[in-house]
């Protein structure tokens, strides 16, 4: 009777194992090693800070820690994170430079769209119009009048071509209807040099790296780009106080997983975002910074993602930007 019973609970146990597939290979509990977040600039500068104060607020959240991982190449970077293991322990931050790369480029070996699953923003920075602290404008319209006054005789100093500081221009002119001269460097201190020595008369810069120069009074802002005011630089209007209806951009940075990611992953890595923003300090820390900590669900930043990328096909098809051949 004992044998028969034994042989019956073994059967049972069988069945119940083939019907029920689930029982025989439960998932390992997420995450079950060191997470990494790839991030496509060198170390030092505002975006790898963020990305490091909130990778160790996830680390703390998740119970393993997160490793920056800088990779100054961003298409290779996002390319390699897009082909990773779909398990959410290999993280990319994304952000408006890789929308508008998406824009830019005819051909890439990925899609932002498609390749990934979207899981929250982190960060906001502020794009500021300046000047030389010397200069005679000293508001929007004076630099619309001027350059309409003088058409194509104003320079205007950005970052290398396809930055969010030369779209953030290229709007700029396509909106007020003004011919200008875009001229792109290759650093902050480049631009702002340029200021100073009165070979640009405008430059769009991300306030960050410009903090301590407003600060010191050797340049002025004039506007900011998105549609609230700066925190930073509450005394300075928007574009769109300033009369240009419609003007909103802003840089900003995120989370993203391979596409095949499990939903409930996707959801565990944005509540570590969320928490990691929640905190007061960091907070604080990144005001003190220059940027604004904001996070998202992962429907949100899809929808941003989205929106983004059709935001700049439409500035480079205004503005008649030359599209990049491929990677």
């Amino acid at each position: 009777m004992t044998g028969r019973r034994t042989l019956l609970q073994g059967a049972g146990a069988f069945i119940g194992a083939a019907a029920f597939p689930a029982l025989r290979a439960q998932p390992a509990a997420f995450p079950g090693r060191p997470l990494s977040l790839t991030v496509a600039f060198a170390p030092g500068g505002a975006g790898d800070i963020v990305a490091r104060r909130i990778a160790k607020e996830m680390g703390s959240f998740l119970g393993q820690p997160v490793v920056v991982e800088n990779k100054p190449a961003p298409m290779v970077g996002v390319q390699t994170v897009a082909r990773s293991k779909p398990d959410g322990h290999t993280m990319m931050m994304v952000g408006n430079g890789t929308t508008i790369t998406s824009a830019l480029f005819e051909k890439l070996p990925y899609d932002l769209v498609k390749d990934f699953a979207h899981v929250s923003t982190m960060s906001f920075f502020d794009v500021a119009l300046v000047v030389d602290a010397a200069s005679r404008l000293a508001s929007v319209a004076d630099v619309i009048a001027q350059a309409r006054a003088n058409p194509g005789g104003m320079n205007i100093a950005t970052v290398r071509l396809g930055s969010t500081q030369h779209m953030t221009a290229s709007m700029f002119m396509a909106m007020t209807g003004i011919q200008a001269t875009l001229i792109p460097f290759k650093a902050t201190a480049d631009v702002l040099s340029a200021l100073r020595s009165r070979d640009v008369q405008l430059a769009f810069e991300i306030v960050p790296p410009i903090l301590s120069q407003i600060a010191a009074q050797t340049v002025r802002p004039l506007a900011t780009a998105s549609t609230t005011r700066s925190p930073k630089l509450p005394q300075v209007p928007t574009l769109q106080e300033a009369g240009i209806a419609g003007f909103d951009i802003a840089s900003w940075n995120g989370i993203s997983v391979p596409a095949a990611t499990p939903r409930p992953v996707v959801e565990r890595l944005a509540q570590a975002v969320q928490a990691a923003v929640a905190n007061p300090e960091v907070q604080r820390e990144l005001l003190n910074l220059g940027a604004q900590a904001r996070s998202s669900t992962p429907a949100e930043m899809t929808q941003r993602v989205q929106g983004e990328i059709a935001k700049w096909n439409g500035v480079i098809d205004k503005t008649g930007i030359e599209r990049q051949k491929g990677f």
